[in-house]
């Protein structure tokens, strides 16, 4: 019942938390005192429960014992599996209260509410840029800093972003894992198919709000409105003149290099 009152009759002495159920509330009582009595033998990490320890040791042996009764899967603890099932079952437990929605992690809803409050809570201290998660704020940093972390082992190139690694290694394996209903092409990102799929529905949902012209993509709106503005952003180094396309720029490049 105290999940539906909200309850919280178990206070910590020490910091402002409560809780529903007592044995939580002596779990992070734990967390302000320094007894950490369970210790793994090969790290040297300490815990406060025992439980956590096995599953910390886990990490090392690669131990996975719970294994789903559906597939082949296994996972190091209890939890995750129990997301998992969900993925035979199609259970959506979580429901949004504003729409129709439903989901199978509860995280995920936390995620979702955001559509609809807009709620952006983690922003970039340099530029001021915020974001709905925090994973994208981490990549978004990357940007100022110049980082990649992620390295292609088949030709060294690295990227600030792990989607985009994953989606260069499909020109090494040539896997195209997205193909399209209609006709037999198939595609290495999923954003190829849903403008390919346009080419069959002949949907054109970009817009000019000049003059009404709508076009299938918005790389192609972006630059039939330098038509309106006649902004020119592509500029040559050697002489100085500026184009609207990039492709003009590279043409033009070819009067300085000679290259027929």
């Amino acid at each position: 019942m105290k999940s539906h009152t909200g309850e919280r009759p178990f206070a910590c002495p020490q910091c402002d938390k409560s809780f529903s159920v007592k044995g939580r509330l002596n779990v992070h009582i734990k967390t302000h005192s320094t007894e950490r009595p369970y210790v793994c033998p090969q790290c040297g990490k300490s815990y406060t429960k025992k439980a956590s320890l096995q599953y910390h040791i886990r990490t090392h042996t690669g131990e996975k014992p719970f294994k789903c009764p559906q597939c082949d899967k296994s996972f190091q603890q209890k939890e995750p599996l129990r997301f998992h099932i969900r993925v035979h079952t199609d259970e959506r437990p979580f429901l949004c209260g504003v729409c129709d929605k439903s989901f199978k992690i509860k995280e995920y809803l936390k995620y979702h509410m955001q559509v609809h409050t807009d709620e952006k809570p983690f922003s970039c201290d340099v530029c001021g840029k915020s974001y709905k998660k925090k994973k994208n704020l981490v990549d978004h940093m990357r940007v100022h800093t110049d980082e990649k972390p992620f390295s292609c082992d088949v030709c060294g190139k690295s990227f600030k972003i792990k989607e985009y690694l994953k989606h260069h290694m499909r020109v090494h394996t040539g896997e195209k894992p997205f193909s399209c209903d209609v006709c037999d092409k198939s595609f290495k990102i999923k954003e190829y198919l849903k403008l390919h799929m346009q080419v069959h529905t002949g949907e054109k949902p970009f817009s000019c709000d000049l003059c009404g012209k709508s076009f299938k993509m918005k790389e192609k709106l972006k630059y039939h409105m330098q038509v309106h503005t006649d902004e020119k952003p592509f500029s040559c180094d050697v002489c100085g003149k500026s184009y609207k396309d990039k492709r003009n720029l590279k043409h033009h490049m070819q009067v300085h290099t000679r290259d027929v």
